[in-house]
């Protein structure tokens, strides 16, 4: 997308673990969008009840009396396969139940079982996440009164490329074209260098800012250096499973083995009280970011049993102290790759609501020997708003702004098995993109399929070749991304093996690209790439149409709400105004309004549980306001 205004708006969406956020560029500076409940972020949470779908802060709120079918933590499980050890740690402890998608061998990928309407429902990780984002596009538009379709969409640095292409998924069932995908920090650091605009412009030094990005599910560390306009990340580290939650995990596992030694009551076999007791230990996380102490409280959480206990910000950091151990790790790592030592780092930027934890922020300094941590943005909102930043550029929507130069890098390296079982590395991580790189090979690890004759008498095969992620030495210990096919190889007249060309790009979305030529028989063939964890074009056209269907369920349930609620209120006025008229209308005229009145509240108490259409409602309205319409000019 050049720079147009007539593409504008184009949204910057910090779709998070526990919390999602959405800003614009507009009136030459970055609006982060609140939501209808007047909250600058949006829990992360969607949830099915018999009548209606919930997403935010209603979904958060009635967790704890729907806990089996209020989802979180959609983007822990988005890209993954169900056998992913850290999908199978997971699953423990969520009140929701998690099943094996219906798909065979290793790709087989997690879906989210519910009950919706009376009826139990399915969904991916990315049709969970597409109603999110779905949430922040109709934040938008009701902010900006006209339609959004186009957004840039940030993802964690350390996500792997089948987790970017479900986050690129995610957003077209949600009907937004993604514009770019950039990473969490670099978004983060566009924002840091927008604060900092006088500063870095100040003359031609170069600035290296590490960027700590600790959030709800995810965990990344980047090195960027700034210098002018130009943002160049030199270097990522971190955890794509690591994050608040965690921690909130090790509390509530503390917990319920407490609970099970006092009472001899297992709390895991129950998702309502463990849903009860995540809620009490995610806020006491926060509490103890400022307070020494707090207690949990919980009436009748399993038994009819209530349960109090107190916990210090000495045994929570206790409970997590390898946790925050890990959180520091990577930074000698990414140090290391970018060749930066730690006193030529100028600035430690916190981002994500985690870095609030003192714990760990007193680990980073000490890392630093004492330097002072940045804290001049809003940790919760810098990655919007540097996608918002990024987006206003790319629509040409801002004058205000210089052009940014973001140099991003591949976190991970990428390659194929060869013969040995050993991953090829064709691109190295910490490769700047987007690149493209190529390499001959004689010796993949690959399954021939034969097609038309017999495996002597072959006019064609298919080879099938498998493609890693990681930096390990056995492919088989680093992440599968998929099985891309090469067909059309015919066999050499002289006999020999044949070598094939293996070609990877990047784009600068950090999504990958794969292609296959064989060289040797001089047959150019098309390579038809087959990433099976990615869904279908059937499966997507499924979901969007679905994600419609219940977009229109949900409009059409605040339509009964909306008429309900005016049924009621008009009862209401019209019983008050009666009790208060005195004698100007008739004591028989009188009763029969105020019987009528009164069988319509009976009605609404008697179907409190049933789900009509507006209609129905407005029927009943417009029945009662004729009744009254005789007597109205003589209340007033």
């Amino acid at each position: 997308m050049g720079n147009n205004n007539e593409e504008w708006p184009v949204i910057g969406i910090d779709l998070g673990t526990t919390y999602s956020c959405v800003g614009i560029w507009q009136h030459e500076r970055v609006e982060i969008i609140t939501n209808d409940q007047g909250n600058r972020t949006t829990p992360s949470w969607v949830a099915f009840t018999k009548t209606e779908r919930l997403i935010g802060e209603a979904a958060e709120n009635q967790g704890r009396i729907n806990p089996t079918n209020t989802i979180f933590d959609a983007k822990r499980l988005i890209g993954r396969r169900f056998s992913d050890e850290m999908v199978q740690k997971d699953m423990k402890l969520w009140p929701f139940k998690v099943i094996a998608g219906p798909d065979y061998g290793q790709d087989k990928k997690p879906l989210v079982m519910v009950t919706y309407m009376g009826e139990e429902k399915q969904f991916t990780a990315e049709e969970i996440s597409a109603m999110i984002l779905m949430k922040m596009k109709d934040t938008a538009e009701a902010y900006l009164g006209m339609p959004v379709n186009n957004a840039i969409v940030t993802v964690p640095a350390y996500f792997n490329d089948s987790q970017r292409q479900a986050t690129k998924d995610a957003a077209a069932i949600a009907s937004l074209n993604v514009v770019r995908i950039i990473n969490e920090p670099t978004a983060a650091a566009i924002a840091y260098g927008l604060d900092k605009k006088g500063l870095l412009e100040s003359d031609n030094s170069k600035k290296n800012v590490l960027v700590f990005d600790l959030g709800g599910g995810t965990f990344d560390v980047s090195l960027v250096s700034i210098q002018k306009n130009i943002f160049e990340v030199k270097a990522v580290g971190g955890d794509a499973h690591l994050g608040g939650n965690d921690f909130d995990n090790r509390m509530v596992t503390h917990f319920v083995e407490e609970f099970q030694r006092k009472h001899n009551i297992d709390l895991s076999k129950n998702p309502r009280a463990l849903g009860r007791l995540k809620t009490a230990c995610e806020r006491a996380k926060r509490a103890l970011s400022t307070t020494a102490q707090t207690t949990i409280e919980l009436d009748c959480l399993s038994g009819g049993i209530d349960f109090s206990s107190i916990v210090t910000r000495a045994r929570f950091d206790k409970l997590n102290v390898d946790l925050f151990k890990k959180c520091i790790d990577p930074i000698q790592q990414c140090l290391s790759d970018a060749d930066i030592s730690r006193n030529d780092v100028h600035d430690i930027v916190l981002v994500g609501g985690s870095t609030r934890i003192p714990k760990v922020q007193q680990l980073l300094q000490d890392f630093f020997d004492g330097k002072e941590l940045s804290r001049s943005i809003n940790p919760d909102e810098a990655v919007a708003y540097g996608a918002a930043v990024h987006a206003g550029i790319l629509c040409g929507a801002t004058s205000k702004v210089s052009c940014y130069l973001l140099i991003d890098i591949t976190p991970l390296s990428l390659g194929v098995e060869v013969g040995s079982g050993n991953m090829s590395v064709v691109i190295p991580r910490n490769t700047t993109i987007p690149t493209r790189q190529e390499r001959i090979y004689g010796a993949l690890h690959t399954k021939k399929r034969m097609y038309g004759g017999t495996d002597n008498d072959c006019r064609a095969s298919v080879l099938e070749i498998p493609v890693y992620e990681g930096e390990r030495l056995k492919a088989q210990d680093n992440n599968f991304l998929g099985v891309f096919e090469l067909s059309g190889i015919a066999p050499s007249n002289n006999g020999s093996s044949s070598l094939i060309n293996v070609c990877f790009e990047i784009d600068d979305n950090g999504i990958l690209n794969v292609s296959a030529e064989d060289t040797i028989s001089g047959n150019r063939s098309e390579i038809r790439i087959t990433n099976r964890s990615r869904l279908t074009k059937t499966e997507m056209d499924r979901m969007t149409n679905e994600a419609e269907e219940y977009r229109s369920q949900d409009k059409k349930h605040e339509e009964m709400v909306k008429a309900k609620n005016t049924l009621e209120d008009y009862a209401n006025d019209m019983w008050e105004k009666l009790n208060n008229c005195g004698k100007k209308i008739g004591a028989n005229d009188k009763k029969t309004i105020m019987d009528a009145i009164q069988q319509i509240f009976e009605w609404l108490d008697w179907n409190s549980d049933q789900v009509f259409d507006a209609g129905k409602y407005v029927e009943k309205l417009e029945e009662i306001e004729l009744l009254c319409k005789a007597f109205i000019s003589k209340l007033r």
